[in-house]
């Protein structure tokens, strides 16, 4: 069951919870993986970026829970959006960042690369994740209502026909992000009150309700 906090500042107090879990990965494993969403939860990138020590940034594999599939340099793009905004900096990388999509691939193409890269340079497998939740309970591109995963169970994979635009979207499954042992999600505002309630009561409709170790902020 998660677990709920209130914050005047979720994304600072995401940040907060952050940087010294990802210290604690880092020391005990030598590296720690994070996964991230766009939107308001990727605000908390930049201050995570500034408060890690020690070079935990510097050794950190860092990928996206998912990404549209639009160009780089379209304002839909979340790690277009992320470096645009200076969450990301590209005088400052993570040891290992993992686009879901470049410029000109098909969704085929990109699934097959990040699914390779997941069993490599990822190990299989997630540390920590940072996810922001739609309105309507969406995270990732994991929508109610719809299959969590796909047939092989395989990490990620395309979606051709998100109810929310753009429609192409490239997703890790909901088995990839369970491989994680810590989430926080940040999830602020009125409109998102009934989703946080279902999700409080472990609506199992809601993807999120199948993740352990899942902190809300809201």
């Amino acid at each position: 069951m998660a677990s709920f906090l209130s914050a005047e500042d979720p994304a600072g107090a995401a940040a907060g919870l952050l940087v010294p879990l990802l210290g604690v990965l880092d020391r005990l494993r030598g590296r720690a993986r994070l996964a991230v969403a766009g939107g308001s939860a990727a605000q908390a990138l930049g201050a995570v970026r500034r408060g890690l020590r020690g070079g935990v940034w510097s050794r950190l594999a860092l990928t996206w829970v998912d990404e549209r599939c639009v160009p780089f340099a379209d304002a839909q793009s979340n790690r277009g959006a992320a470096y645009r905004d200076g969450h990301l900096d590209v005088g400052d990388p993570p040891a290992l960042e993992l686009p879901l999509y470049l410029d000109g691939e098909t969704p085929q193409e990109a699934c097959a690369r990040v699914a390779a890269a997941l069993r490599g340079g990822f190990q299989g497998g997630l540390d920590v994740l940072l996810l922001g939740m739609g309105e309507d309970g969406h995270i990732a591109s994991l929508f109610p209502g719809r299959p969590f995963e796909r047939i092989g169970n395989p990490p990620v994979f395309a979606v051709p026909d998100s109810p929310k635009p753009p429609p192409r979207r490239i997703t890790l499954a909901l088995g990839m992000l369970a491989t994680a042992e810590s989430g926080i999600l940040v999830a602020s505002g009125p409109a998102k009150r009934a989703a946080l309630e279902r999700l409080a009561k472990g609506d199992p409709e809601l993807p999120a309700s199948g993740l352990t170790g899942l902190t809300v902020i809201s």
